[in-house]
């Protein structure tokens, strides 16, 4: 147990969606903290207000956007002695949420940082998911465009372990769809949405059956998205990818939309026929 008389910044985690969520340990954090520092004031009222907690005058906003600028002050108030909890909208400070900068910050400074976890969105979804637990790798939110998502999409279609996505209700459907052209038809996956909450619903099954129903729904809250495990590797030869490479290439397909078409139908990484394909078009 951790000294509770000395400054401290304490991550304290929240509840997800059902407010009886929150923990024992939390409360007594939030009560006995000198200074609250929240990603939004007014969702931390309240969460206080629910657990009996008065806010006083100890509130203060720290969000992405006055994180960096933020953590000089947290790290005087917490020198100075004080214990100053920081809480997010929901789940663990720092994990797709602000809180990072202020950890580091801190322990720059040689301080005491402690946490009191809670619920989380990215456990949950992998827990009822049906899919592997014993390896997993969170990835948070996928970037919107661009080279970037091409290549976290291109890696987690080779990823040997479970993979944990996180998704707003608005890109449910483009994601799923990109993760189809990567990894096939086949592959599972779960669609979790509103976990703790009245709504919560967890669909299972493959991307295929996943694209066509995200296609027909209005996708509302918070999604996960979990992806199951790639396959063992393929077996299919050097000599069978460019067989087929040379198939997409006389249609008049794109290198990028022949290495997708041909990485589907064989089962193999996009990259590995990618590179095969623009090896063929350097050839003389």
């Amino acid at each position: 147990m951790n000294d509770t008389t000395g400054g401290a910044l304490i991550l304290v985690g929240t509840p997800i969606g059902n407010l009886g969520d929150l923990a024992p340990r939390a409360i007594e954090a939030l009560r006995t903290a000198d200074v609250i520092a929240a990603e939004d004031t007014r969702r931390t009222r309240a969460l206080l207000s629910h657990a009996g907690v008065p806010a006083g005058g100890r509130l203060r906003a720290v969000h992405a956007h006055n994180e960096r600028e933020s953590a000089g002050r947290i790290v005087e108030a917490v020198a100075s002695g004080q214990r100053v909890a920081y809480v997010t909208d929901a789940g663990m400070p720092g994990i797709s949420d602000p809180g990072e900068r202020l950890v580091r910050a801190c322990l720059d400074a040689d301080l005491a940082v402690e946490v009191v976890p809670g619920p989380s969105a990215a456990l949950a979804a992998l827990v009822l998911s049906g899919l592997p637990t014993e390896r997993f790798v969170f990835e948070g939110f996928l970037p919107r465009r661009g080279p970037g998502r091409r290549e976290r999409i291109d890696a987690l279609a080779a990823e040997r372990r479970t993979s944990v996505v996180f998704e707003a209700p608005g890109r449910v459907l483009a994601t799923l769809t990109d993760l189809l052209a990567a990894c096939g038809p086949r592959r599972g996956v779960a669609v979790a949405r509103e976990l703790t909450k009245v709504f919560e619903e967890v669909w299972r099954g493959d991307l295929s059956d996943a694209v066509v129903r995200a296609t027909s729904t209005d996708p509302r809250g918070e999604h996960v998205i979990v992806l199951a495990p790639a396959p063992e590797p393929p077996t299919a030869s050097d000599e069978e990818i460019d067989a087929h490479l040379d198939v997409a290439l006389a249609e008049g397909m794109s290198t990028r939309d022949a290495a997708a078409r041909v990485a589907r139908d064989l089962g193999v990484s996009r990259r590995r026929v990618y590179n095969a394909a623009t090896a063929r078009r350097r050839s003389p």
